[in-house]
């Protein structure tokens, strides 16, 4: 009686296991899963009428029948295996990507024009004999401050909103700290330059930001004035901006200069007639600098009565400003694709 059961079993697997070697996909095998294993499915029908057979009939049928169910079992996670493998790899071979492969025009980047800027300093300074010298970021208080003739409680720390740290230490309010760092190093005579970010409590305006860029310059040697100052900043100016600007310099205190000096050059937006980036007043402050107070050379471990030196800060944001006709230095540090796409 059981002879027919067990040739069905047979003839179910038999045709499933074709099915299960043809199918090319997972839809596919979960169709013929249903048709044969499923609640409904042939196989599972004719286990579930064990229950009609005798003793050796519900033996030989339960075996054939669970023995066939192990078998489609495995063939079908086999075949899906396979399958997903198969999709897998025509997904990589579509999609690969070459890591060494320069990128389209198009989604390419390029520098910012502040470091383009800067970077362009660096080689001018480079060209006049200066060594580029940098610096921490988050700077001791000495550093900052005291090595500077600013001490603690002068009234020129006012001057300056500083962002205090945890441990004393300070964001550097300029770039000036690197003067005694550099003189300490390199001992007299030295050129040195030093470019990088600066941190104030700015209230932010079209000249003004929390976070900008300056390009510190120290001059030591024996018989330095203010004469070779002007000459290299008047050179700056000529090679960056490709001709002779106007300037002019200012009396001004800087406790790290004496004497101290403002250097301005005339605005290139509205050409000295006055506007709002330079607050109608024709012309674009560009650097603070003077003579190397003693005070700071002592403090870098260089004799003050055998040399002297010029020191400047130079504002690269507002410098970028100018070369470029930008009307808001806030537009630097915005990260606005639409700004920087223009250069």
């Amino acid at each position: 009686m059981s002879e027919p059961i067990l040739q069905s079993i047979r003839d179910i697997e038999s045709r499933a296991h074709a099915a299960i070697a043809v199918a090319v996909a997972i839809e596919t095998l979960q169709a013929i899963e249903r048709d044969v294993l499923g609640k409904t499915g042939q196989l599972s029908q004719i286990l579930r009428g064990l229950k009609d057979l005798d003793d050796s009939g519900k033996k030989s049928v339960g075996q054939a029948g669970n023995v066939a169910k192990r078998a489609l079992e495995a063939a079908l996670s086999q075949r899906k295996s396979a399958l997903e493998s198969a999709v897998i790899a025509e997904a990589l071979a579509r999609d690969r990507i070459d890591p060494t492969e320069p990128a389209p025009r198009r989604h390419a980047g390029h520098e910012h024009p502040v470091k383009s800027v800067m970077r362009e300093l660096e080689d001018l300074f480079e060209s006049m004999g200066f060594t580029i010298v940098d610096g921490p970021e988050i700077e001791t208080d000495y550093f900052n401050f005291e090595a500077l003739n600013i001490p603690p409680n002068h009234p020129a720390r006012d001057t300056q909103d500083t962002f205090y740290v945890e441990g004393g230490h300070v964001l550097r309010t300029h770039t000036s700290g690197l003067q005694v760092r550099a003189m300490r190093k390199y001992g007299a005579p030295l050129r040195v330059v030093s470019p990088g970010r600066v941190f104030r409590n700015e209230t932010q305006d079209a000249s003004h930001e929390h976070t900008f860029h300056q390009l510190e310059g120290l001059v030591v040697d024996e018989g330095i004035s203010v004469a070779h100052l002007k000459a290299v900043l008047d050179e700056l100016l000529e090679r960056i901006f490709g001709e002779r600007v106007a300037t002019r310099l200012r009396p001004h205190h800087f406790p790290f200069v004496e004497p101290g000096l403002e250097l301005d050059f005339q605005c290139r937006l509205c050409g000295g007639k006055g506007c709002a980036t330079c607050k109608q007043t024709g012309w674009i402050e560009l650097c603070g600098c003077g003579m190397v107070h003693p005070k700071v050379l002592a403090a870098g471990n260089v004799d003050p009565e055998k040399f002297s030196g010029f020191a400047f800060g130079l504002g690269i944001d507002r410098l970028t400003m100018m070369r470029h006709a930008i009307s808001d230095i806030r537009w630097m540090m915005s990260g606005d694709l639409r700004f920087l796409r223009q250069f």
